[in-house]
């Protein structure tokens, strides 16, 4: 069960992640989408959307030099074990707070105006029941590790995520672990399997076609002789 959790399992989403998203790409352009539901209520979504999406960001970031920089790299630009702590609890608490009541309006929205719900599939529900779990299992690994425990999981976590990408993965070290984070890294890889099947996919989106479209170019109906003068640059009979 543990080769299976920590080694079999992770590569397994992994995979998932990327062809899937091959495979929706390839046989849904029309749905690789946000499904945009601004139009049905813009209330709810003007406060919920800032902040999770700039939480959500912080939270990236924040996992990003908690799991992919190695330890002795912090210590070798001056950054020592209290600092890096301090700024751990207090910027990742407030980011994971902000991404957590973020996501409660949105869903809130989601499920109480009506057309935003019927907009909303199975899957993306599914989603969002595993976004909010690894949410708040990071919130409590934040606070509770950091500041009612002794717990050092850049000693253990970050190296098995690392593994993963250098194919040597240290599964010991994930099963020493407190429960709470084995259940984080859990949920978050399953959510990575989700993520081709729902509206996430957004988050490789770019408009970059708005750079070299076209002009839409807008003509007249009226054709016929007509008693009023045509605007200035304006030539009803141009094609």
């Amino acid at each position: 069960m543990k080769q299976f959790l920590w080694v079999v399992f992770p590569y397994i989403c992994l995979t998932v992640f990327v062809v899937g998203h091959f495979w929706r790409y390839r046989y849904d352009k029309f749905g690789w989408t946000t499904r945009s539901s601004q139009l049905y209520e813009n209330r709810l979504l003007r406060i919920g959307s800032p902040l999770f999406h700039f939480g959500i960001l912080a939270v990236f970031l924040g996992h990003v030099m908690g799991l992919g920089v190695p330890k002795s790299w912090t210590e070798a630009v001056g950054i020592h074990e209290g600092l890096y702590h301090f700024l751990a609890v207090s910027i990742g608490a407030i980011a994971g707070f902000c991404t957590l009541v973020g996501l409660t309006i949105l869903i809130y929205r989601r499920r109480t105006v009506g057309p935003v719900f019927s907009a909303t599939t199975r899957m993306d529900k599914l989603m969002y029941v595993f976004l909010a779990a690894v949410i708040l299992l990071g919130l409590a690994n934040t606070v509770i590790a950091n500041v009612f425990g002794s717990y050092d999981y850049r000693e253990s976590v970050s190296i098995w995520f690392r593994g993963i990408f250098r194919f040597s993965l240290h599964p010991d070290l994930m099963a020493g672990a407190p429960i709470t984070f084995q259940l984080h890294g859990l949920v978050a890889i399953t959510l990575f399997a989700l993520w081709p099947f729902t509206r996430l996919v957004h988050v490789f989106s770019a408009p970059l076609g708005y750079l070299t479209r076209p002009y839409i170019v807008y003509r007249s109906r009226d054709t016929g002789p007509t008693t009023h003068s045509p605007r200035r640059g304006w030539d009803a009979q141009s094609r």
